[in-house]
């Protein structure tokens, strides 16, 4: 490491790493490497970006998850990405030719995956040093900060911080959990200006809000909240915002505009949740620029690691807990499938069972599993709700812990019911042109 007294951004520190241009840090990269990162908000977008620039690849292998981007390093000969979780940057990328395998494992096992997988190089992204000599990890916690700090630690490794300005701070609750990395274990720093990426989910369909109106009725005043990706969980957490109620908390993998909304309605006081009382807990956050500027420095909201996030011993002991999900399909024994279909992986396992599981510990929570009834394939219009799962589906979620199904017709309330109960209550919420197909089949289930 080199020792000067400016970062580059203006801050003043003891110890800091080289700061490098993009294009001069992929040139550290050796032909043959491995390179790890987290998920999502923690990819360093310009660094990636610059590892395209170069064709000499003998045998460079990724490990992350959940690209925000379509990166060319990927499409070259001789690059693999061993992938945690599946995005629309990891299918495109499989599309465009690119090699990308991925490692089953929920969000809570990303973190020992990474440590086994022990990248001789390690990057993330983070807002620029403060006053006090470090980084912040921004709008990415997850389960990486540790194989970070080792990656810093050991001098035969690399460790390379990509800071940007128009990434917020955010916070977290030392001394117990720290979101920042000190300058003196950061071997590269790398200058970005780009805008982080900003999410912006499907306008909502008539189908989204019946299902939300359905979803509404397990939530009373008090709840803590879960939403998971996608537009109905969003939609849900909107909704409530302009709605009569309130006095709810937050325990939330994943931070959305609509639990902002929550907090700017006067929604959350998180009063009642148990863990980690008058915070709203998360482990990373996507979502619009608005929402980035209004978790700059918000200490109403702390980023702790997925570990401690995910953990379903902790979701339990919230109070009145509600997970809000999506899912592709489900199967008359209610079998769930979240993450991979018709031979096809589409997403990854991420931290879905997790709050399933923590929410089915209490009788005041509650785990939605919230889909359309049907989809189009091919052209094909197909029910969600299948007697049996296809031969090439993968179980996301089994059928012990599945608690509430919702679909644009109703809410099935599985927990406690027979194979044959539960058959026929999740024909009465399939679309009517699958139901007499279904009830049959139900009836058949003992």
């Amino acid at each position: 490491m080199d020792l000067f007294g400016q970062t580059g951004f203006g801050q003043t520190a003891t110890v800091a790493p080289k700061t490098l241009s993009p294009l001069e840090a992929a040139s550290l990269v050796r032909t043959r490497d491995t390179i790890g990162f987290g998920l999502g908000p923690a990819n360093p977008d310009a660094f990636v970006t610059a590892l395209g620039g170069r064709d000499d690849w003998e045998d460079l292998v990724l490990g992350g998850a959940l690209l925000l981007g379509i990166y060319p390093v990927l499409a070259k000969q001789g690059v693999s990405y061993r992938c945690g979780f599946f995005g629309p940057g990891e299918r495109l990328s499989i599309a465009n030719g690119a090699r990308i395998d991925y490692v089953p494992g929920g969000f809570r096992q990303m973190g020992p995956i990474l440590a086994r997988f022990a990248p001789r190089i390690m990057m993330v992204q983070a807002a620029p040093p403060d006053t006090h000599g470090r980084v912040n990890l921004s709008l990415h916690y997850g389960g990486t900060r540790d194989e970070l700090l080792a990656a810093g630690r050991d001098p035969e490794r690399l460790l390379i911080v990509e800071v940007n300005p128009n990434l917020p701070r955010t916070r977290s609750l030392p001394p117990d959990y720290d979101n920042t990395l000190p300058l003196d274990l950061i071997d590269v720093m790398v200058e970005a200006h780009g805008p982080p990426l900003a999410l912006q989910d499907p306008a909502p369909i008539e189908a989204d809000a019946a299902i939300v109106e359905h979803a509404l009725d397990f939530i009373t005043d008090g709840a803590t909240l879960q939403t998971g990706i996608g537009t109905i969980p969003n939609l849900v957490a909107t909704r409530l915002a302009g709605s009569p109620g309130g006095d709810y908390g937050l325990h939330s993998e994943m931070f959305t505009d609509g639990l902002m909304l929550l907090h700017q309605a006067g929604k959350v006081t998180n009063r009642l949740k148990g863990e980690f009382p008058g915070r709203s807990v998360t482990t990373f956050a996507l979502g619009s620029a608005q929402l980035y500027s209004w978790l700059d420095d918000n200490d109403a909201v702390v980023f702790l690691p997925v570990d401690v996030v995910n953990d379903p011993a902790v979701i339990a002991k919230n109070h009145k807990f509600v997970s809000i999900n999506g899912a592709m399909c489900v199967d008359l024994y209610g079998q769930i499938v979240a993450d991979a279909v018709d031979g096809t992986q589409i997403s990854g396992v991420g931290g879905h069972e997790d709050f399933i599981a923590g929410a089915e510990l209490h009788l005041d929570a509650h785990s939605l599993i919230c889909m359309h009834s049907t989809v189009t394939v091919h052209g094909e219009v197909r029910s969600r709700i299948l007697p049996t799962l296809p031969a090439a589906a993968v179980i996301s979620t089994p059928r012990h812990h599945t608690g509430v199904v919702v679909t644009e017709f109703g809410a099935a309330e599985l927990v406690g019911l027979t194979v044959s109960e539960r058959a026929r209550a999740l024909a009465e919420i399939a679309h009517p042109d699958f139901r007499p197909e279904l009830r049959s089949r139900a009836e058949a289930l003992v």
